[in-house]
Parts: structure tokens; C-alpha cells; sequence
């Protein structure tokens, strides 16, 4: 190819996805409503510019709830809590609006069900993500965490023949499979979840990223850094062998990635707005790469309701919303 011919490929889906959509517009309705402060506890999504955007605009993001004060109205975050993060905010009479993403109590309520039936139960994850901490609280005498193969080889549970698995939301593909296939060998009686844990979302935007694999030389992620998601896109592609960068802003792209790489492909992570893509494909257009193909995978079309504390607000219908999944 000529510089002229240099070529970006977009994928989609990218970007925000419904269980997103839902928290920031969770945040911006509560502070429409009820006014400054309103309290985030963690980041209501891991993305850095999200978090600032809604800073700006009055929240308070805290680490724990004593951040609070006693009667305050807080936010939990779309990664979920741990039960006695609920108790504590009923001890301290706080207001709690729930943003938990509706695929994220799906695996919470999984592990209540294995609890209550005796079963041990494996958590497929990442240790220290906040995913996972909310969904070791539900059960945690009864929970026991594992990350790879090797972690299933070292198990040891107290019956076999009574064992149960549930995963992360937002894990790659491959590894996942490659972990529940081990856990099945060691305890061929297992049970899991009736449908994958691993979200739609974090599904679809691996599955583009193989995709295009074949078609560029390289692919830049726009994602934060703790942002699981975004991270295992990055890993899906250098797995198969095609240098993968992440990216919070195009203002880290270095430009020693770029020589000769005649085709390069963007995506973003499932927190990650909309334009930071548009600002990064406009700079790669300033270094050359003019000929721009949007690649679809797969259409979404996935809208999530309101959380029952703002549905039933009163002065909700003087707010104008639409909770869908936006590319």
C-alpha cells in the first residue's frame, strides 16, 4: 500500500454496552433529581474519562461507605457489591441507588442458589477486581477462586461429587473454556450457570477483534487500564499474534507503533466513550491512514430498565432517557 492507501479498520460492536449505559445515566438522573452530593461507591465504570466527566458534574466517588455521611444517597457501582456492603449502608440509614449491572446479579444469584444446595462453588476470575469481590461476598465460606488451569489442578474441595461453577462477566473466551473443560475433568458431576456468566458484550467484542485479526497488522484498544474487559481484547489479539495496545486517550498511542503498519484496526472496550474512538480515528487520518471500513461482527440491541429506586421516583417522568447500548 501506498501512504495514501493506509487503511483503519473500525469494529462493531465497540464501546458501551447496556449494563454502561445504564450506570452513567444511573449517575446523571440521581444528580438531575435530587441535586448535589450525590456518592458513587468505586468507580461506577472503570473508565478514567467517565468517571471524570461525571466528577464534573457533582458526583462524589468514594471508596466505602464511611466516606458517606449517615442519611446520604450513594450509588453502587455497576460491578456489584458484596452483601454486607448493603448491610452496612442499611446500618448507616443511606439512601442506596443500585446501578449492579443486571448480568452481574445474574452470577450473584447463581451463587446464593449453589450455596443454599451445599455446593462448593468455583468463581472463575480475577482476584481483587471488583466483579469478583461483590461476588465472593455472597458466599464466602463456600466460594473459593480460581484464575487458571493450573489453580484447577490445585483444588481441593470437600466433596467432589457436590462442586459448582460461576465466572466472571467479563473474562476471555478461550481461557474460560479452557478452565471449565479442566474443572469438568477433575469433577465430572459439576454444575454451572444455565447460560454463560460472560456477558454479550465482552462476547461480541472478542469475537470481532479474532475477526479482524487476519485483515491489519496491528490493533489499538481504547479502554482504561483496569478496565477486565478492554484488557482481555488486547490479549485475544497478541494471543494470535498481532501486536495489541491499549489505550485510555489517543494521546498514548506512540508513534514508533505505527511504522510499517499499512492497516490497523480500532475498537474500544465496553466502558469507553464513543469519542475517544472518533478522536483517535481522527489522528490516525492526520498520519495517513485516510481509507476508514467500519466492520460489523454482530448488531446489538440490548436495553436494560432503570433501577427500582429511580423507577418509582415521582420526578421521574420530568427526565427524558433511554437506557440502550450505544456504539
Amino acid at each position: 500500500m501506498s501512504r495514501a492507501e493506509k487503511k483503519i479498520i473500525l469494529l462493531r460492536p465497540r464501546g458501551f454496552c447496556a449494563g454502561v449505559v445504564r450506570a452513567i445515566d444511573v449517575v446523571k438522573i440521581a444528580l438531575n433529581l435530587y441535586g448535589a452530593p450525590i456518592f458513587v461507591r468505586k468507580e461506577i465504570v472503570h473508565n478514567r474519562h467517565v468517571v471524570d466527566e461525571l466528577r464534573g458534574a457533582g458526583a462524589i466517588f468514594v471508596e466505602e461507605l464511611d466516606e458517606v455521611p449517615t442519611g446520604g444517597r450513594v450509588i453502587f457501582s455497576a460491578h456489584g457489591v458484596a452483601p454486607s456492603v448493603r448491610a452496612d449502608a442499611r446500618e448507616r440509614q443511606l439512601k442506596v441507588i443500585d446501578a449492579t449491572c443486571p448480568l452481574v446479579t445474574k452470577v450473584h444469584l447463581e451463587a446464593v442458589k449453589f450455596a443454599r444446595k451445599g455446593y462448593t462453588i468455583v468463581l472463575i476470575g480475577h482476584k481483587d477486581h471488583d466483579e469478583v469481590i461483590g461476588t465472593l461476598g455472597e458466599a464466602p465460606e463456600e466460594t473459593v477462586l480460581v484464575s487458571t488451569v493450573e489453580d484447577v489442578d490445585r483444588l481441593e474441595v470437600k466433596d467432589p461429587e457436590r462442586v459448582s461453577f460461576i465466572t466472571q462477566t467479563t473474562l476471555s473466551l478461550d481461557e474460560t473454556r479452557d478452565i471449565v473443560a479442566r474443572l469438568k475433568e477433575r469433577y465430572p458431576k459439576i454444575q454451572g450457570p444455565a447460560a454463560q456468566d460472560i456477558c454479550y458484550a465482552t462476547e461480541n467484542r472478542q469475537l470481532a477483534v479474532k475477526a479482524v485479526v487476519p485483515l491489519c497488522q496491528m490493533l489499538l484498544v481504547v479502554g482504561s487500564q483496569n478496565s477486565s474487559n478492554s484488557r482481555r481484547l488486547v490479549e485475544v489479539c497478541q494471543k494470535i499474534g498481532v501486536p495489541a495496545y491499549l489505550i485510555d486517550d489517543v494521546s498514548e498511542v506512540q508513534p514508533a507503533w505505527l511504522e510499517n503498519v499499512d492497516t490497523v484496526a480500532v475498537t474500544a472496550g465496553a466502558s469507553a466513550p464513543e469519542n475517544l474512538v472518533e478522536e483517535l480515528i481522527a489522528s490516525l487520518r492526520g498520519r495517513g491512514y485516510s481509507d476508514l471500513e467500519e466492520m460489523e461482527i454482530k448488531e446489538e440491541d440490548v436495553r436494560f430498565n432503570l433501577p427500582s429506586e429511580l423507577a418509582r421516583a415521582p420526578q421521574l417522568k420530568t427526565v427524558q432517557i433511554q437506557t440502550a447500548a450505544r456504539v
